[in-house]
């Protein structure tokens, strides 16, 4: 018999139960025992049922489906992401669907609507870059859909969020910076819309003052991720009467980006300029010289984002706590800010 004609009545048939009792065992009801449970599944998975999630959806209310929201799917750091998430929410019998905005707000609009569509029983989500207006993401709520942010967050809502302590690691970052010496730190910044931005931002001044090092407005310059814009903000940081010694970067990708373009203009990394990132992306370690940086508990992330958004399932929205988890970040010292030669 094939897989894809095997029914409820066919595992109750060769079991001898009645139909209700394999529908309830196959939807995890709790008034079945666990010998009968085990058995349906036993059988279930042996005959390779597949289960009718459209009807299991209509008597259950749920499609076991979570939405996962990325901004991008360009760099290593979301992909990560989702790997904890997917796994946490395996481990809980839920599947995932994901979806990325190519850092378009439109794009999430579009996006969150196609989960709403797909009825999902709730959703984790990171904001594009262009995200101002939350008006998709609170008519979750009212339909009481439980969603966490993580990473890119929504201030405003007063849902779960998970994020890493941003300040702290940008403070860290820049203090390594001050610590080897160097005294003109430039920092090329995200946009200020996101709250990762501004707390990196104000970790990076609250380092320099710290060390009673006058903050240059000069150079601090904020950018839009774009990294085909790299190239102009960095010759222009290093055409400045006074050029910096020292670049922290919002990220990985732009702290790459600027690296390649200043051994072009024929700097010395960490001689000349030191470059610190943050996020420790894939290629961070083998760029040469490779790259100082930020390492985040990525798969961490995913995981106690999704750990967050199950806990809400079986709950009454009246019982959704408002939970921020802070997860610590490692800095990471490499060739970008001691010579290979000094050690690391």
């Amino acid at each position: 018999m094939k897989s894809n004609q095997i029914t409820i009545v066919d595992i109750a048939n060769e079991l001898k139960m009645s139909k209700s009792t394999v529908s309830r065992a196959l939807t995890g009801h709790p008034n079945v025992k666990t010998e009968t449970r085990a058995k349906v599944m036993e059988l279930a998975e042996k005959l390779d049922y597949q289960r009718n999630m459209l009807s299991i959806s209509l008597i259950t209310n749920k499609t076991k489906t979570i939405g996962i929201v990325l901004p991008e799917f360009i760099t290593s750091f979301f992909p990560q992401v989702v790997v904890g998430a997917q796994e946490e929410a395996a481990r809980q019998g839920y599947s995932v669907l994901v979806s990325q905005c190519n850092e378009s707000y439109d794009t999430e609009v579009a996006n969150s609507k196609v989960m709403l569509a797909n009825r999902v029983d709730g959703v984790m989500v990171s904001l594009t870059k262009e995200t101002l207006n939350y008006d998709h993401w609170k008519a979750f709520i009212r339909k009481k859909i439980p969603v966490v942010f993580f990473n890119r967050v929504c201030e405003e809502m007063m849902v779960p969020k998970v994020v890493v302590n941003d300040y702290d690691a940008a403070f860290k970052a820049v203090e390594h910076l001050i610590q080897i010496g160097k005294r003109r730190i430039a920092h090329l910044a995200g946009p200020s819309q996101l709250v990762i931005s501004r707390k990196r931002m104000n970790g990076y001044r609250d380092a320099l003052k710290k060390y009673d090092i006058p903050i240059d407005e000069e150079l601090i310059l904020e950018y839009d991720l774009n990294l085909s814009k790299v190239k102009m903000y960095v010759k222009h940081l290093m055409d400045l009467d006074s050029p910096p010694d020292a670049l922290f970067a919002v990220n990985d990708p732009t702290a790459i980006e600027a690296i390649q373009i200043i051994k072009k203009l024929g700097k010395r990394i960490p001689e000349d300029i030191a470059i610190v990132g943050f996020s420790d992306n894939y290629g961070s370690s083998f760029i040469e010289p490779s790259l100082t940086t930020i390492a985040q508990p990525v798969r961490e992330i995913g995981r106690t984002a999704m750990e967050l958004l199950l806990g809400l399932m079986d709950k009454d929205i009246s019982e959704w706590k408002p939970l921020i988890k802070t997860l610590d970040a490692e800095l990471i010292i490499r060739n970008s800010t001691v010579a290979a030669d000094k050690g690391v």
